[in-house]
């Protein structure tokens, strides 16, 4: 059974840092591109990062230069260091992954960047 479970979400001043990780389990490993969504309140969720097995990064525009995506293979985890937050990254952070029939989720981790 594949579980996704974020961590590290929370309340920053704008400017700040925050780190998220996402631990992997299941059928989900370092053979699999792994990637970070958000949702903002009445917002569609949308695609923030991406990371393939082979390491290489995609980023939205609006976060790039800000916010890192990296994977510890090891420890099957995932992670997001964002940085320079701004008010308008507030949302729900989800971490996600393909599998042979689905996509699956996290349960999210919200963050809220205050001004």
């Amino acid at each position: 059974q594949v579980q996704l479970v974020e961590s590290g979400g929370g309340l920053v001043q704008a400017g700040g840092s925050l780190r998220l990780s996402c631990a992997a389990s299941g059928s989900i490993n370092s053979d699999n591109a792994m990637s970070w969504y958000r949702q903002a309140p009445g917002k569609q969720r949308e695609l923030v990062a991406t990371i393939s097995s082979g390491g290489s990064t995609n980023y939205a525009d609006s976060v790039k230069g800000r916010f890192t995506i990296s994977r510890d293979n090891a420890k099957n985890t995932l992670y997001l260091q964002m940085n320079s937050l701004k008010p308008e990254d507030t949302a729900v952070y989800y971490c996600s992954a393909p599998g042979k029939k689905r996509r699956y989720w996290g349960q999210g981790t919200q963050v809220t960047v205050s001004s």
